[in-house]
């Protein structure tokens, strides 16, 4: 191993073999830092109990309270990121879900329901999506249903997928891209494997090294860890490792200090903690593997009541390690750089006027600079983008008909639009949204309105994919978006303008839900991916029998409706947007006649537009991106 310094911020000149030891080691700096903390929920001590406890994982010590669940609960799944900490399920075939905020103490809240009541149920996580394995449920019992959710908003979980077998009581453990389930009632030895980000089956990953029901599960970024558990009669001691990222069986790591059933397992990126049980009876005892090590397990401390059927989360687990990020620079003009490329890392806006691709130098003022060609005439699309990446769709060729193409070009060098792929239903005059992997197309005209919302993966090339329903069928939308949230904004339904607000979470599937209302009723047909920051989103202009100077903002972490920010520098519809995530571009459209003028705004604050420059030609019609707005920013 090489040696290299432990910081709380691992800066300053690294040698990349050093680098990827730390990644591959799991001790690359995570988020949370390796003392978080670890919150243990519910389980049973004689009855079913709603007690919260926590500890602080890079120490040793006894458990100290936190609050309390809502609902007193045994055989729950507990699952966690940097900021949350959730509790889900339950004997009595409970089907809600909990959450508390792990840095603080208190009572749970509501976050929302499962699909079915159910209990030996199980949890893993990433830094963003956790994912439920459902355990029993009372009809058909015994499931292979998974669940998941986005922890950062609330609300009822969506599909992910099925496991190979049916089964409860499992172990479950994350690195930031994998999921791993193993053993479960039945006494099997099973490891399934899942893709986080991406819904769908599990896969087979191979075997624990013995048949067990209820061990518990924890990981580095690297390992997962099964530790305790039953095969009928006898409790376990045994403690199994994996490497997450291979598939093939697990190896014996060493053993716990109490033999013992039904705890719960936690960990940091160094630590596996595993708390309760049942060793012929319940449990207290906490101890403690170091994961990249292996060997026996040391004692840690103790639980405020010997309890199993308990659930956990932490601050720091393996499925939250970011891994390597670059090396960060305090003096760059926008500070630190931040993951996905957003502040800091680019600087470019785009506009595709027709068939003409031009670019702007967003934190400067001045005219457009052309960068290439649309292989297709484009007029009245949408565009998405990723740091590297600007894709267009070309719903309104040059030959008057309703088309379904998807062109791209890469920022990085100047040239013209390539094929892509197809939206799913031939339309125009829609809006989109965006995250670093993923870009949506929101509603439109057919020529009727649309409530059709599709999807497409930006890093690849290939056909969009169905994602769900507006609340609201419209076209002549806009569309703005953050990392997790994107909203698909006023629009019209012959024969009415609309005012409605919907919103999504990208990264997952399903129909928009109502986010609120504008200041008034109007038509945008304007791409505004590119004008937010990672918490505000900004809409300009529109039409509502003339077209409107008004600028509008909303706040994506809370629902509701938009707020007056001031206006444009002159009257206009259909233009198109872009933004770095400190300022909001707003460019061409048309008065009645088309325009040139590019608007700039400073996202942050509220007050009128003021001039940026101009593009090279006047246009309407137009789609904006940007290799930096706050769909790409951590």
């Amino acid at each position: 191993m090489a040696n290299f310094p432990q910081l709380d911020d691992n800066v300053g000149l690294w040698k990349l073999k050093d680098v990827n030891s730390a990644v591959m080691g799991g001790y690359w700096r995570q988020a949370g830092g390796h003392g978080s903390r670890g919150v243990f929920g519910g389980g049973t001590t004689g009855s079913d109990t709603n007690a919260m406890q926590f500890i602080t994982i890079v120490t040793a010590g006894n458990t100290t309270d936190f609050g309390d669940l809502a609902t007193a609960r045994r055989a729950i799944a507990g699952l966690g990121n940097h900021t949350r900490t959730l509790f889900a399920g339950g004997v009595g075939l409970l089907n809600s879900i909990e959450y508390i905020t792990t840095a603080s103490t208190g009572n749970s809240a509501d976050f929302g329901n499962l699909s079915a009541g159910a209990y030996g149920c199980t949890g893993l996580s990433n830094s963003t999506r956790g994912v439920f394995s459902l355990g029993y449920d009372e009809n058909p019992g015994n499931t292979n249903v998974m669940d998941f959710i986005t922890m950062a908003s609330v609300g009822n979980v969506s599909d992910f997928g099925d496991t190979t077998s049916t089964t409860e009581s499992r172990g479950g453990c994350s690195s930031p891209t994998r999921g791993l389930f193993g053993g479960g009632v039945g006494e099997t030895n099973v490891i399934d494997f899942i893709t986080i980000a991406n819904t769908g089956n599990g896969t087979d990953f191979g075997d624990l090294t013995a048949n067990k029901r209820a061990p518990a599960a924890s990981s580095s970024s690297t390992r997962g860890v099964f530790s305790g558990g039953l095969t009928n009669p006898a409790k376990l001691s045994v403690i199994d490792f994996v490497t997450i990222a291979s598939q093939g069986n697990a190896v014996n790591y060493g053993d716990l200090t109490v033999a013992r059933t039904q705890p719960t397992g936690i960990s940091n990126s160094i630590r596996a903690v595993t708390a309760g049980g049942n060793d012929g009876s319940r449990s207290d005892v906490i101890d403690f593997a170091i994961i990249t090590n292996g060997g026996n397990a040391t004692d840690f401390g103790n639980l405020v009541a010997a309890t199993q059927q308990l659930a956990g989360g932490s601050q720091a687990h393996g499925g939250l390690n970011d891994g390597y990020q670059g090396t960060r620079n305090a003096n760059l003009p926008y500070g630190n750089i931040v993951r996905f490329g957003g502040i800091g890392v680019g600087d470019i806006g785009m506009f595709n006027r027709g068939n003409r691709l031009q670019t702007v130098q967003i934190s400067t003022l001045g005219n457009t600079t052309e960068f290439g060609d649309g292989t297709r005439g484009n007029l009245n699309g949408a565009g998405v983008s990723s740091n590297t990446r600007a894709i267009y769709s070309v719903p309104f060729n040059l030959d008057d008909d309703f088309d379904n193409f998807i062109d791209y070009v890469e920022f990085q060098s100047k040239g013209n639009t390539a094929d892509f792929g197809n939206i799913t239903v031939n339309r125009h005059n829609y809006g989109s949204c965006a995250s670093h992997v993923r870009g949506v197309f929101m509603g439109g005209e057919v020529p009727a309105a649309s409530n059709v919302m599709d999807y497409i993966t930006i890093a690849t090339i290939g056909n969009a994919t169905d994602f769900g329903n507006l609340t609201v069928a419209r076209g002549n939308t806009a569309g703005i978006g953050n990392n997790t949230r994107g909203l698909c904004i006023g629009g019209y339904a012959s024969p009415a303008y609309s005012d409605v607000m919907d919103y999504i979470t990208i990264a997952s599937v399903g129909n928009a839900t109502d986010f609120g209302n504008l200041l008034a009723t109007k038509a945008l047909s304007m791409d505004g991916t590119g004008g937010s920051s990672t918490t505000r989103g900004i809409i300009m202009g529109g039409y509502a029998g003339s077209a409107g100077n008004v600028i509008e903002y909303i706040t994506f972490a809370n629902t509701g409706n938009a707020t007056d920010f001031g206006d444009m520098t002159s009257n206009r519809q259909n233009g198109g947007a872009s933004g770095n995530g400190v300022r909001g571009l707003g460019a061409g459209g048309t008065t009645g006649s088309n325009v040139a003028n590019i608007d700039f705004i400073t996202i942050a604050t509220t007050g009128n537009a003021q001039d940026f420059g101009d593009l090279e030609g006047v246009g309407t019609g137009i789609n904006g991106t940007s290799n930096c707005h706050g769909g790409l920013q951590a």
